[in-house]
């Protein structure tokens, strides 16, 4: 699984990748376990746009905060609308989305960042996170990838915002592709397969129209078509929907279901 880990820390489960960390930036991809929510009694749902009960979703906000080492009210959030806009978070920006989804940084679906301490925050149930730290200039971003962002290159754009916003240089990008849909649950029709196909090979033919698409290899080959070097692209190897008693999944659960939050930020130096 590329160096990542579960762990459990003050009864919070939560996985991250050791290349990260090793380098200095902090990551986590939260579980379901050990939360409060009014959907369904314990599930540790992150987000506010689900239908969930507000107070307890910041409960679990405030919770996940501790247990990284962050500020919650730093948590700074975009709105995920299936695109492929990337955001540049400034200071103005830093704790957008945190206390509100209106208040997220709008039409966005992935951010960068190079300020210290300022932990940035998505909501995912089986499409793909995809997290970037750049040793050198010390910046950061997280990506939102379902099958429309995926389409648009959104994991490709985001290192190009990095390039144009940070200096970073691709190959000094570090890339984590976390926890999502599998291609052995994935079942696509020909409009996925349609907008996807210069990347026929991640597209398994099932017959009449179907396929097991793979978005996690998709996506990495969009990381690599960006200049990321492949020994620099991490995966988590774990199927959301093979694994929903960990982890929350949009299509086993019917589309009611709550959301992991993918997090990354830059440790303050000293």
């Amino acid at each position: 699984m590329d160096g990542f880990t579960l762990q459990n820390k003050n009864n919070l489960w939560f996985g991250s990748f050791s290349a990260f960390t090793q380098a200095g930036f902090g990551n986590a991809f939260s579980c379901r376990l050990h939360g409060e929510s009014s959907l369904v009694p314990g599930w540790f749902n992150l987000a506010l746009h689900v239908g969930d009960d507000a107070d307890k979703v910041l409960s679990n906000r405030r919770k996940y905060a501790a247990a990284l080492g962050v500020a919650a009210n730093k948590f700074t959030c975009c709105e995920q609308v299936h695109g492929d806009v990337v955001a540049v978070v400034d200071e103005a920006a830093v704790g957008k989305g945190a206390l509100a989804y209106a208040d997220a940084v709008k039409g966005t679906d992935a951010l960068v960042t190079n300020l210290p301490d300022v932990p940035l925050l998505l909501f995912f149930a089986d499409c793909v996170p995809v997290i970037f730290a750049d040793p050198v200039t010390g910046c950061i971003g997280l990506a939102h990838a379902g099958w429309r962002g995926t389409v648009a290159d959104i994991a490709q754009k985001t290192v190009q915002k990095m390039q144009e916003a940070f200096g970073a240089k691709p190959q000094d990008i570090i890339a984590g592709i976390g926890p999502c849909i599998g291609s052995c649950c994935y079942e696509v029709d020909d409009t996925v397969y349609n907008a996807g196909k210069k990347h026929a090979q991640c597209f398994k033919p099932k017959g009449n129209g179907k396929y097991m698409a793979d978005l996690p290899e998709w996506n990495r080959q969009s990381l690599l078509e960006a200049g990321v070097l492949p020994q620099h692209i991490y995966r988590a190897g774990i199927c959301t929907e093979c694994n929903k008693e960990l982890f929350f999944s949009y299509r086993a659960e019917g589309g009611k279901t709550g959301r992991m939050g993918v997090t990354i930020w830059k440790r303050q130096k000293g």
